[in-house]
Order: structure tokens, then C-alpha cells, then sequence
């Protein structure tokens, strides 16, 4: 093959699915150079799972690596204190250094399960930016406008509501550039939201004497709602360590019209098996379930062994095609502080094994009849002893404890 098609070829791999590449031509011309390529992706560590969202980029990040070329991950533990404002209607709350640090601790390893540990770097960007004294934070400052960042499609509907926007929310994208600088990135990797934070880090390098860096954008995968991004926050996400049952039963949720979004970035499946699995979909009934089956099996699968897809899949058809729980239930005993007497107060029940992250989302799920006690809602935040003890508990669709 001639090297200028070798060129070509290495080029439609490194951009096949992305939203945007600015510029592709800037990318060829450094995939001729005699080096590695630098490829940046920055993630903020402001929760400690990392979802399939979040795979998205980082699988683009494990392709260049793959090609040969360096990966650079960034772990926001200085900016992730601001917060990124993308797509925010509203300034953000900062977090504490101690959690941040906790959070990116916890995602390191997580990461390595996509990444390989063959030319990557990982760094932390703290180490450039708490040494930047006022002169070189002004410096940064006089390089972009007001006017530029009211350009930026979150901070101009703000703006134009009169909500507020803090100054340190305009610092994050000039912060997030400087990361550029520091590590002197060719290529800088993330979602669509990010676009305007990865062109500023090329204008931002342009100013400070360096090459800019090729902006490179993925699609945003859409959260199990079927209507937002998905995210942690909002609850609508799928974390690439959950248990393969888990994972399976909450791909199997996803609405019928994003299943070919879900083959394509979330299974990693080709393009001709994802038309085929959307056309399946749009035909509804059997086939867009079959289809269904077909991107939760291949997601399971791709971060747990095709084995343990296929378990998942029997696990799943147990509970909902055949009425029956779990093989494996947990069992555990009802908490001592839940009980009065012959009495026991469900909300604590759930909020201490796990089954709600507090007793307010607890009553919540009982009003709405999302609990159950062998196979029956609950009607009320109390219930005899004698009745739960013994008994299957339920929470929403798959999660189970048996209590003693």
C-alpha cells in the first residue's frame, strides 16, 4: 500500500464516527510526522463511576492508541472544582479537593478496563495549574474575550434570561485549554458538548506559540430516559462496572429508537449490523425486541465476557418471561435500627441495604408501589416483623434481598 493511502486508511479509522474534526486535514498532515501523536482527553472526576457515556471518547482515545499514538488522559482534579458548565442552565456547585481526588482515584481503574496501559499517560491537571501565579492567570485571561465566550451556546441563553454566569464558570474552558498547552496535545478528543472548550484550547495554543490541536468531537450517547445525555446526576446511565445482570436488565429499557444509537456507541458494532438492528427496531413488536437483545447482549459482553452476556440474558428472561426471582438473591438480615418492637420501618430497611440512596427516595419508591414483599406492593412505610421476616423483598424490576 502507498504510503499516502496508508495515510488515508489510518485517517477514516481515527474519525469514523465522530461529529465534528476540526480539521481533518491538519489530522493527515500529523499522521505523516515521525512521531507519535499526542491525543488529549480530559475528564473531570466529579462522580466515581464511569458510565457508557463516558466510553464513548474513551474508546476514540484506546482506537488512536491502538494506531500507535500516545494517549494523554487528564484527570480534571483542579477544574473539576469549578465545574464544567456545558450545557448548564445554571452556575454549578464546586466541589471539595478531598472528594475530587477521591472520585479520580476511583475512576483510574476503571479506565485502564478500556484503555491500554501501553503509551498512555495519565495525569492530573493540579500539577500545572495550582502553580499558576496572578501574572500567568491574567496572561491566560488577556487571551480571550467576552465577547468570544458569550459566543458559547449555554452561557448566551443564560445571558439573554438574565441568570447569573460566574467569572470562574469562563475560567473552566480557558483552564481546560491551558491543558493543551501544558501537555502539548496534537488531538483533543470529547462529546459534541465539548466543542467549544476544545476550539478555544486551539486558540489558546495558536496564542502560546504551539501548533493547534485537531478538535475532535463524539456523539452524545442518550441516558435510558431516551431524552437527556446520559449522566450520573439525572440517574439515566449504565456504569461499565455494574453487574452483567444489572447492566443487561437496564439495556433492555432503553426505547426502541435509540437502539441503533446504542449498537453504534455503545456496543461498538458496524455500521451495517446497526442498520440492520435499526430497521428491526422501527419495525416494533418481536423484531425490535430481538434487536434490543442484540445491543444488551454485545454491550455485556464487550465489557464482561460473552459468557457472562449470556448469563445475564437466561437471568433476565427468568425474572420477566417466567415471573421468577433471581437464582442468586442476596440475603441479609433487617437492620436492628429499623425495628420497633414488632414493627419495622421499611424506608430505613431499604436506605441501609443499599436498595434506595436515602429514606426520602425510600418512601418514594413505596408511594409509587415500586416495592414489594414476596411478589405484593407495599402499601405503607411500616410492616409487622413477623411479615418481613423470611421474605423476598423487591425493589423496582431487578433488584432483590432476601431478609432473615
Amino acid at each position: 500500500m502507498r504510503p499516502e493511502d496508508a495515510t488515508s486508511a489510518q485517517l477514516g479509522r481515527l474519525t469514523a464516527r465522530c461529529e465534528h474534526v476540526e480539521v481533518a486535514e491538519d489530522l493527515r498532515a500529523r499522521l505523516v510526522l515521525d512521531r507519535p501523536l499526542r491525543v488529549k482527553l480530559g475528564v473531570d472526576p466529579t462522580a466515581s463511576d464511569i458510565t457508557l457515556g463516558w466510553a464513548v471518547p474513551l474508546r476514540k482515545l484506546r482506537r488512536f492508541q491502538d494506531e500507535g499514538h500516545v494517549a494523554v488522559l487528564i484527570l480534571g482534579d483542579f477544574t473539576a472544582r469549578i465545574g464544567d458548565p456545558s450545557g448548564k442552565s445554571e452556575t454549578r456547585p464546586q466541589l471539595a479537593p478531598e472528594q475530587v481526588r477521591a472520585n479520580a482515584d476511583a475512576c483510574v481503574a476503571q479506565l485502564l478496563g478500556i484503555l491500554s496501559e501501553n503509551n498512555l499517560e495519565v495525569r492530573y491537571n493540579s500539577e500545572w495549574l495550582e502553580s499558576l501565579n496572578l501574572t500567568d492567570v491574567l496572561r491566560l485571561t488577556s487571551r480571550y474575550t467576552v465577547a468570544r465566550m458569550l459566543e458559547r451556546d449555554d452561557f448566551s441563553k443564560r445571558y439573554a434570561l438574565n441568570r447569573p454566569i460566574s467569572i470562574s464558570e469562563f475560567m473552566y474552558p480557558l483552564l481546560q485549554g491551558y491543558d493543551s498547552i501544558a501537555i502539548e496535545a496534537d488531538v483533543e478528543l470529547g462529546g459534541t458538548d465539548q466543542l467549544f472548550n476544545l476550539l478555544v484550547g486551539r486558540d489558546l495554543q495558536r496564542a502560546y506559540g504551539q501548533s493547534p490541536q485537531v478538535a475532535m468531537t463524539m456523539p452524545l450517547l442518550v441516558g435510558l430516559d431516551g431524552t437527556q445525555k446520559m449522566s450520573q446526576s439525572l440517574g439515566n446511565y449504565v456504569g461499565i462496572e455494574e453487574a452483567p445482570d444489572e447492566m443487561f436488565g437496564k439495556l433492555m429499557s432503553i426505547p426502541d429508537r435509540l437502539i441503533a444509537q446504542y449498537a453504534t456507541l455503545a456496543a461498538e458494532l458496524d455500521s451495517r449490523t446497526a442498520g440492520d438492528l435499526e430497521a428491526d427496531a422501527a419495525a416494533g413488536g418481536p423484531k425490535a425486541g430481538a434487536a434490543k437483545r442484540t445491543v444488551a447482549r454485545a454491550v455485556v459482553a464487550l465489557y464482561h465476557g460473552d459468557e457472562a452476556a449470556g448469563r445475564a440474558e437466561v437471568a433476565f428472561d427468568r425474572q420477566f418471561k417466567l415471573g421468577r426471582a433471581p437464582e442468586d438473591v442476596t440475603v441479609a438480615d433487617i437492620p436492628g435500627d429499623a425495628i420497633d418492637g414488632n414493627r419495622v420501618f421499611l424506608p430505613r430497611v431499604l436506605a441501609e441495604l443499599g436498595l434506595a440512596s436515602s429514606r426520602t427516595e425510600a418512601r418514594r419508591l413505596i408511594s409509587g408501589g415500586g416495592v414489594k414483599v414476596d411478589g405484593e406492593p407495599v402499601g405503607g412505610d411500616e410492616l409487622a416483623l413477623a411479615d418481613l421476616s423470611g421474605a423476598l423483598l423487591q425493589v423496582g424490576k431487578r433488584r432483590f434481598v432476601r431478609l432473615r
